[in-house]
């Protein structure tokens, strides 16, 4: 597929600077806690502290069953509302996450992570707007990098970022998945 292909439905990069729609802080101590559930985009991978999400993965773009480092706990019960708002906004009826998020990475990734999170449902942004919102207009590129380093996709919307010509750009989970989280935001389900 054409990673520069034109969006299916007319999103255009959108507006002014937003506020942020989340904190993260910083992951707790301890051993990483993962559970599975399934999704429209196949089993996801959701990892964590124990109070905190730290990650969901989608599953890889080859189709091989992911496999979680032998040092992580199988903790299905501190993801029980995050499985619960993820199912409610793949059926439709969640436009907002409100979970604890605890991301690990670089200040300048926490930074560009966070503005995706200004990202309102069903809109849409471009590398360039998002680096002129943080303050760093020549920054496009290294937005684009922070933005494909994303751990916590769907959730901090990644996928709500596109060319700035309109055109759809690569995503961690595939230009498949991203078209069809596009496309049940701009569904209004």
């Amino acid at each position: 597929m054409n990673t520069q292909e034109a969006l299916p439905m007319d999103l255009e990069p959108v507006g002014p600077a937003r506020e942020a729609a989340v904190t993260f802080r910083t992951p707790l101590p301890g051993p990483t806690r993962h559970t599975t559930m399934d999704s429209p985009l196949g089993e996801l991978t959701l990892y964590g502290d124990g109070e905190a999400l730290g990650g969901l993965l989608t599953p890889p773009k080859d189709g091989v069953r992911r496999v979680v480092p032998s040092d992580w706990v199988r903790d299905d019960a501190s993801f029980t509302e995050a499985k619960r708002q993820l199912a409610a906004y793949f059926d439709g009826r969640l436009r907002q996450f409100d979970l604890p998020l605890a991301p690990a990475g670089t200040p300048w990734q926490l930074q560009v992570w966070q503005a995706l999170t200004t990202i309102p449902y069903g809109e849409t942004s471009s590398y360039g707007q998002l680096a002129e919102e943080i303050g760093r207009p020549t920054a496009s590129r290294a937005v684009g990098m922070a933005n494909g380093r994303n751990p916590i996709s769907v959730i901090v919307p990644c996928h709500r970022v596109i060319g700035a010509n309109g055109s759809l750009t690569g995503y961690a989970g595939g230009l498949e998945r991203k078209k069809h989280l596009l496309a049940l935001e701009r569904s209004g389900r």
